[in-house]
């Protein structure tokens, strides 16, 4: 990339937490983060907020008459990125841009009001304003009172990190000085883990580690679903008070054999890894934060793609879905999160049911991986 794009702040909330201290200590801790829910009929593991978080998450929607009526993916995404503004020290009433997207967008108040709809035979007033998907974004700009322009979308699983590519080019072109970016998803409901049951891709196990996440031999599928939301700020140039530096972008999509399917090579991280890598010496490379939702094909089809760019001499390896599950639109942020806090710490966090990796070496340079149905890929290295 010819222009450096600094990420001068970055907030969550998720089942980690939403103060960057306890989701540091969570990640140093070896346990997961999952909890029980009956949806889809029966106890179904997860990875849900915290009820402090929700508690918090309760105090925004009543704070304001108009928010009573808003989807949860709308309010975690307001969440996050009130926490964001105030550690960029941006200003309500300016001008930055937004680009919040979601996989699923406000299905929760989707099935909600599809269901009063079957037995009542008439439609709530608010049921369409309140499930576009683009109200996540134009909410946030309501509630931060911004200026600039506002983007919604989604991109499948790929979707955070898509909103990261969107904010680079605005800033890069000169369309605007500041980009809020990120992902927003609160698909805990029971027809959207039934959909995932239906594909036959959601964990069955009942051990300390249910989501086999980065486990190359494993047999079955062991997705989880999480939910949160994660936004950072972007600025261009360099600036002394980054958190970190988008060094490259690279994105990809390939030919589809079916609605979910992806190469046996993964073709699609190939081509994203490489254009994110350009011009970039692979030794420099200390780690990847990989996509990894815990599928056997998925899993195996990533790292394979990275085999083929790395050769022998691969970087340290590592996910978080093993311990939050698969926020599907968040997840690539809570991954750039993750590789964020490895760098400012010089630490690497590892899989912990996986073979250990030589980690003695210093974590200055991560790539972030993310892709979703339909093939498309996304790539970001990330430098201190």
């Amino acid at each position: 990339m010819s222009q450096k794009i600094a990420i001068i702040a970055l907030a969550s909330v998720s089942p980690l937490g939403s103060e960057p201290e306890l989701i540091w200590n969570n990640y140093l801790n070896t346990t997961t983060c999952f909890s029980k829910q009956f949806l889809d009929h029966q106890e179904t593991i997860v990875g849900a907020i915290s009820a402090d978080d929700a508690l918090i998450l309760e105090k925004l929607r009543q704070s304001d008459v108009k928010y009573k009526s808003l989807d949860k993916s709308v309010l975690l995404a307001m969440m996050a990125s009130r926490k964001a503004i105030a550690q960029a020290g941006w200003k309500k009433g300016s001008a930055f841009g937004i680009n919040i997207g979601s996989s699923r967008g406000a299905t929760e108040l989707f099935e909600k009001h599809y269901k009063e709809y079957l037995e009542l035979g008439k439609a709530q007033t608010l049921a369409s304003p309140t499930t576009t998907l683009g109200n996540i974004s134009s909410w946030v700009a309501h509630d931060l009172q911004t200026s600039g322009p506002e983007i919604s979308h989604s991109i499948t699983c790929s979707t955070a990190l898509h909103s990261l590519l969107n904010g680079v080019a605005w800033l890069r072109a000169g369309m605007a000085d500041q980009f809020l970016v990120g992902g927003s998803e609160a698909a805990l409901t029971d027809f959207t883990i039934g959909q995932m049951r239906a594909l036959k891709i959601y964990s069955q196990l009942e051990d300390d580690y249910p989501n086999r996440a980065l486990d190359l031999d494993k047999k079955r599928n062991t997705m989880i679903l999480g939910e949160g939301a994660s936004v950072c700020c972007l600025e261009l140039g360099e600036k002394e008070y980054a958190l970190a530096y988008v060094e490259g972008v690279g994105y990809a999509t390939e030919i589809l054999e079916h609605n979910i399917s992806i190469s046996a090579e993964a073709v699609c991280f190939q081509k994203s890894m490489a254009m994110a890598l350009k011009d970039t010496d692979l030794a420099s490379v200390d780690a990847i934060v990989m996509h990894a939702p815990g599928t056997v094909k998925g899993d195996l089809t990533e790292y394979k793609a990275i085999e083929k760019i790395f050769g022998e001499s691969l970087p340290l390896l590592t996910t978080n879905k093993w311990k939050i599950g698969h926020t599907f639109g968040t997840s690539g942020m809570l991954s750039i999160e993750l590789a964020i806090m490895m760098m400012q710490k010089n630490t690497f966090i590892p899989v912990p049911f996986t073979k250990a990796q030589e980690s003695g070496r210093s974590i200055r340079k991560v790539l972030v991986n993310a892709v979703g149905f339909g093939g498309n890929a996304v790539s970001v290295l990330l430098t201190l």
